[in-house]
């Protein structure tokens, strides 16, 4: 990774010394702070007061057992995390991830990471992250329910609608958020819908929800491309991943005017040159958790699937990654930008190694980093925290309209602060600095705490 200015090199080497082996973790941390030396130039008090060093410390980071009985009445037991990192703007907020890869550095970055991209919303919520080394792959719904049940039985001493709103991530979708939400509820004696969001329509949900990641690197990728004079009129546009936020990207993309021809999952990838068949991929994987080569077989000569490889060997002009983190190397990005890809926005979270993204400065791709580009789902979240609030529901038309307005307004406020601070068109900078200055300010007017 490229040397810090010296004022912050010494708060990385801590983050380093006192958490060690999180790479992903020192990675998020040293991409923030990499932006930040014009801030401290501008704003001295903010080294002054060791914002930069409580920020990179959790206020809380909880780990605990989570024991469950499989359909064999096999006793199980995985780990369950949440942390805390920073709730100086609003209660904690973000999601839950359930994936064997789950440990606590990858729960510290996604958390770290969700402070900016809560700030940028402009909504008033801090940001955490959680999350189990389960695998809900291969698992019956009972098995799941358990699993959950166990889970919540724990955490539910540490959220609470002015504490710590947990929503879904990977291996997190609706049933999930269900068996949680039911458990919760059980434990309380409470119906206190705004504890969790992505729940369902007919039990305090919002409409858009599970839309609205994906949407919103869609929206966030027009608003780049406006700014150029451009759109998404006629692009070939390809989506790594297939989950939740990829195949709402894609119905967005679609309906923004580009062509996405290519999606994958962990196995392999589908290229299908009429555009991916929006109906036939939920179908796959939303109705019956298939695998994407399930995809291509159903649609027979129209598509081509590739197991193993990689997605980015497909040509494009935008590319949007929406699997997981670190999925997109330097050689990834220089087969895309030797292929002519003119814009990058992240759907997932971090899923760019740092070399890539300089390969795309370089070319002088549009680059557009996850804090900014996919925070559309936890914008949405706050907007179904709003309507538990007052105990209202708001049409899907309606909904669509405030997350539309809200990516502009992180649009906007990224690309005015890279302008501000000396980088135009940079919007890592602008996502980074405008992110950190509003939770900044808050920090410094709540006193040393």
């Amino acid at each position: 990774m490229p040397n810090l200015d010296d004022r912050l090199h010494d708060i990385y080497a801590e983050v380093l010394h006192r958490n060690p082996g999180e790479g992903e973790f020192h990675q998020a941390v040293h991409e923030v702070l990499d932006s930040l030396a014009p801030v401290i130039d501008k704003r001295p008090e903010y080294a002054d007061e060791a914002v930069f060093r409580r920020l990179c410390e959790p206020e809380r980071q909880i780990i605990f057992r989570v024991p469950w009985v499989d359909d064999a009445g096999q006793v199980q037991v995985n780990r369950g995390f949440r942390v805390e990192f920073n709730s100086a703007l609003g209660p904690f907020k973000g999601g839950m991830r359930f994936h064997p890869s789950v440990y606590l550095g990858i729960v510290k970055f996604l958390g770290f990471e969700q402070i900016f991209k809560n700030s940028l919303t402009g909504l008033p919520m801090g940001g955490g992250k959680g999350g189990s080394d389960f695998d809900p792959k291969g698992c019956s719904d009972a098995e799941i329910m358990r699993f959950c049940q166990s889970m919540m039985t724990e955490l539910h001493r540490h959220i609470g609608e002015y504490t710590d709103v947990p929503a879904g991530d990977i291996g997190v979708g609706g049933r999930e958020i269900g068996y949680l939400f039911g458990q919760y509820k059980r434990l309380t004696n409470r119906y206190e819908s705004g504890v969790l969001t992505g729940k369902g329509l007919t039990w305090g949900g919002s409409q858009v929800r599970k839309e609205a990641t994906g949407y919103g690197a869609a929206f966030f990728t027009d608003e780049m491309l406006k700014a150029q004079g451009d759109s998404f009129d006629g692009k070939r546009v390809v989506v790594s991943g297939s989950g939740n936020v990829a195949i709402y990207a894609v119905e967005k993309v679609h309906q923004l005017g580009g062509t996405v021809v290519a999606c994958s999952d962990s196995g392999g990838y589908v290229v299908d040159e009429s555009g991916i068949d929006l109906d036939l991929l939920k179908e796959v994987k939303e109705v019956r958790r298939a695998r994407i080569h399930e995809y291509a077989t159903a649609r027979g000569n129209c598509a081509t699937y590739v197991d193993g490889g990689t997605i980015w060997d497909v040509p494009c002009d935008i590319a949007l990654p929406c699997a997981t983190q670190n999925e997109l190397a330097a050689d990834h990005a220089v087969t895309l930008v030797k292929n002519g890809c003119r814009a990058v926005a992240e759907g997932a979270n971090m899923p760019t190694t740092p070399d890539a993204v300089k390969v795309f400065s370089d070319a002088k791709v549009l680059f557009a980093p996850g804090k900014a580009a996919n925070a559309g789902g936890v914008a949405t979240s706050g907007l179904e925290m709003q309507q538990n609030a007052s105990r209202d529901s708001w049409s899907a038309e309606y909904t669509e309209t405030r997350l539309g307005e809200i990516m502009q307004g992180i649009h906007a406020r990224c690309a005015e602060t890279a302008d501000e601070y000396g980088a135009p068109g940079n919007y890592i900078v602008g996502a980074n600095i405008s992110g950190f200055i509003r939770v900044a300010d808050a920090m410094l007017a709540l006193g040393v705490i």
